[in-house]
């Protein structure tokens, strides 16, 4: 045997290797069409949803839906930021729409409304909700679903939340607890930044712990997975990534950004507008060396940087004029070594420390931004002071233990 067909024959093997030491998981909404079609057969039916919502076979809920031989009709589908088909870009207003091919109105929740009204429910005897998370607080599906939840309870109508796995696990809790006077569409609930929990979990946990207003509780039916571990990552499972918005590529992507989405409440740069945004730091100002030698001071787990300079530049569909469109930026590239390790909470604090000592006259906060990012705005006023991570870590510890022990009552894997 040649050596390039015995090369070949070899990256072959090792591919179908892989693919067979990966778990094979049922989502809400594989359960729903093989299993649970009781639930909506013969109903009018809502759905909450956007491009990730896909099947195991590849074939996405509504179209599944859509096609039965079942009794079922749709009436309404719902769209959340980036749309329906995930191509909105981040902050862009979604336009309301008509489905080709359902012929159902699509009503964007992420527009005038941020919650379904009653007149978009007229007709709906079941919402369902399905899409994929990424695991941090602010990534505003989860104010979606908080959203149809209440929408749904306010007009006495069952809402069922197909679960899906939390990409980087179900074990990762960090960050300091959304206050109270800081809840918005980045906030939603009272939860750190990293919960650990999927959406249906999370869903028992609004509804359980009355987090709805005005006492409202909602018909909640969640169809948990079939299969999947809380110390599964996305990788560990036998299905395709599909970017859950715009700017989250890959799953490397999703492990950083709990904590470098906090660059987004400063002027620097968080990488959108390159190839690899979350994953890439930078200013015009910064000195690459620098940050990097004072990086490596910190004991930082699961991730190692290289110096880089980059340009961002506008890309169709992820990034309009990004931050320091088309000026040259210095900074870090990061990447995961091993994701079971990695802090990424920890890792944000320690990188808007760690800026704001090298570089106090040109870095700056922008502080509406930073602390609904956070969730609490003692992290910035801390951070001014220069006060070490060490002691911020701690000071939200308190709140979080008290998150922690809650949370363990919603758990369903």
């Amino acid at each position: 045997m040649n050596y390039k067909l015995f090369l070949i024959t070899f990256l072959f093997l090792q591919t179908i290797f892989c693919q067979s030491n990966k778990v094979k998981i049922a989502t809400g909404a594989d359960l729903l069409l093989s299993e649970n079609i009781d639930l909506i057969e013969g109903r009018n039916i809502g759905i909450v949803t956007n491009h990730t919502a896909v099947l195991d076979d590849g074939t996405h809920l509504v179209d599944a839906l859509f096609s039965s031989e079942y009794r079922i009709k749709i009436v309404a589908l719902f769209g959340p930021e980036h749309g329906i088909r995930g191509m909105g870009k981040a902050g862009e207003v979604i336009e309301n729409e008509i489905d080709e091919k359902t012929q159902a109105p699509i009503y964007s929740l992420y527009g005038k409304n941020k919650k379904p009204t009653k007149e978009m429910l007229k007709g709906v005897d079941v919402l369902i909700f399905d899409m994929q998370d990424v695991g941090a607080r602010f990534y505003t599906y989860l104010s979606t679903l908080y959203y149809s939840m209440q929408a749904a309870a306010e007009n006495k109508i069952p809402i069922i939340v197909l679960d899906r796995p939390n990409p980087i696990g179900g074990n990762y809790v960090d960050g300091p607890i959304r206050q109270d006077s800081l809840s918005s569409f980045v906030g939603i609930a009272p939860i750190p930044v990293a919960h650990g929990m999927t959406f249906g979990e999370l869903a028992n946990y609004f509804n359980e712990e009355n987090l709805l207003g005005n006492n409202l509780h909602a018909m909640l039916e969640v169809l948990r997975m079939r299969n999947w571990k809380r110390n599964y990552f996305f990788d560990d499972l036998n299905r395709q990534w599909i970017k859950p918005s715009p700017n989250i590529t890959d799953l490397e992507t999703a492990i950083v950004y709990p904590g470098t989405c906090l660059i987004e409440g400063t002027n620097i740069s968080e990488g959108r507008g390159t190839e690899k945004p979350f994953l890439t730091i930078g200013a015009p100002f910064i000195k690459a060396k620098q940050l990097f030698n004072e990086l490596r001071k910190f004991k930082i787990k699961g991730l190692t940087f290289s110096e880089i300079s980059f340009t961002p530049k506008d890309i169709p569909n992820a990034a309009t004029n990004p931050k320091y469109n088309e000026k040259i930026c210095h900074g870090i590239s990061i990447n995961v070594i091993d994701k079971a390790k990695v802090e990424s909470v920890k890792f944000g604090i320690i990188l808007l420390y760690t800026l704001h000592k090298l570089y106090p006259k040109k870095y700056s906060f922008k502080e509406k931004s930073i602390d609904l990012l956070s969730g609490d705005s003692k992290i910035r006023k801390q951070l001014l002071k220069n006060i070490s991570p060490d002691h911020i870590f701690k000071s939200y510890q308190k709140e979080l233990s008290h998150f922690k022990e809650i949370r363990k009552k919603y758990l369903l894997y």
